[in-house]
């Protein structure tokens, strides 16, 4: 059902505090609660509630447009339901990973959810060098569980037809398609480019066969309705403590390529690695949390890969998919797909619209430029060589070489 078209921006304060007394007594309202706007604000509007005893929640509000650019990119409200949706799908198969979703609204197209301030923004932590034992295999965990439990290896064909129907979301996948797979591969007038990488860009720019390779990329992003995906799964999405992760913002979820949420991930692990050329610190420090990123992404992927394949053992309803051999064909299929996916949001988190902080921490712009080139020749590899790096090992292999 989509939003009510009607729905505005809460005028004040007392309008969200009121909207979260209507549906929820977690908080004691009654003395003189705050209001704090987060978040990025590029979007949506967020805000913390928080009651005298320290206690808080979250309001997120969507609005029929980008808030930073106006009436003029108009967006559905539709993706605040999808959102809500998707929280309580992946709590069914990730319990205690996502926020709870205590209510929707459609007439206010906003949601109040369990706050998670108690954990880190997994990017920020990156970036100050922060090791929590276990990342990886909680990060390839959840994904395994909610994946395979929104694909055609455990629904029935009208069971997946109907999910499929009930999670288009056209207007932010046309942002993703866009974004991703146009802007950082031309001299497009959004892309932001350190001007030091200039002729890389157009290195890039003019090569055809990686523009082949990115079509193919595209077009399986546009068509392929394997499963349930986040769609916007990268570590600032991504809040963590020791033993806990929270998956936070599934808006960008469709029916897509299953490689996609694991690209991103993979992606953003590796932007990290790169910018470690140049953040602050002893180079031994630098070079220790490369090593700490390589083991999370290794056992990331064997997690996910051995869970998913447990799963299709165990719970898969469709005899036509019950080919062990075709199982592991597909799970090659999965890995070439995450390569390529996490070579394209390299790509765009180096040259397009929406950098990350990973790199824009770097003040000098010719150690970042350094770092920024890592991460584009990582890119250029993960998307040109996805069918021929065959398993994590060669994978972290060639990340080691092409550093050095």
């Amino acid at each position: 059902m989509a939003t009510d078209k009607s729905a505005h921006k809460f005028s004040d304060d007392a309008a969200v505090i009121a909207f979260v007394s209507a549906h929820s007594d977690r908080l004691d309202l009654s003395a003189q609660p705050s209001v704090e706007e987060i978040g990025d604000g590029n979007i949506n509007y967020v805000y913390r509630v928080r009651d005298h005893r320290g206690f808080s929640l979250i309001v997120k509000q969507a609005l029929p447009y980008i808030r930073i650019i106006g009436e003029g990119w108009p967006l559905s409200l539709d993706r605040i339901r999808i959102e809500a949706e998707v929280l309580l799908s992946e709590a069914c198969w990730a319990p205690h990973q996502v926020p709870e979703l205590l209510h929707y609204s459609p007439a206010d197209a906003a949601i109040l959810m369990e706050d998670v301030g108690d954990h880190q923004n997994l990017r920020h932590a990156m970036i100050e060098r922060r090791e929590f034992a276990g990342l990886g295999q909680q990060i390839g965990g959840f994904l395994a569980a909610t994946l395979f439990h929104t694909s055609d290896f455990f629904l029935g064909s009208q069971e997946k037809k109907a999910q499929l129907a009930s999670f288009i979301n056209p207007d932010l996948c046309g942002i993703s398609e866009e974004v991703y797979f146009i802007d950082p591969f031309c001299d497009h007038e959004r892309n932001r480019v350190n001007p030091l990488l200039l002729e890389d860009a157009r290195n890039i720019w003019a090569d055809e066969g990686l523009r082949a390779d990115v079509a193919e990329l595209k077009y399986g992003f546009m068509n392929r309705t394997e499963a349930l995906i986040h769609g916007d799964l990268h570590t600032g999405s991504i809040f963590v403590r020791d033993g806990s992760i929270k998956i936070i913002d599934p808006e960008f979820a469709f029916c897509g390529p299953v490689g996609f949420d694991l690209g991103t991930v993979l992606a953003n692990f590796l932007l990290n690695y790169s910018a470690q050329l140049g953040l602050s610190g002893h180079a031994d420090e630098r070079t220790r949390y490369q090593r700490y990123l390589l083991q999370q992404l290794r056992e990331l992927w064997h997690c996910f890969s051995q869970a998913f394949l447990e799963l299709a053992e165990q719970k898969s309803k469709d005899p036509g998919l019950a080919s062990v051999q075709w199982r592991q064909r597909k799970m090659a299929d999965f890995f070439a797909d995450m390569l390529g996916y996490a070579g394209v949001e390299m790509m765009r988190r180096t040259l397009g619209i929406a950098h990350v902080a990973d790199l824009e921490e770097i003040a000098d712009e010719r150690l970042r430029a350094d770092s920024e080139r890592l991460s584009l020749r990582l890119a250029c590899l993960l998307i040109t060589r996805r069918r021929e790096l065959s398993d994590i090992e060669a994978l972290l292999e060639e990340v080691q070489a092409l550093q050095a």
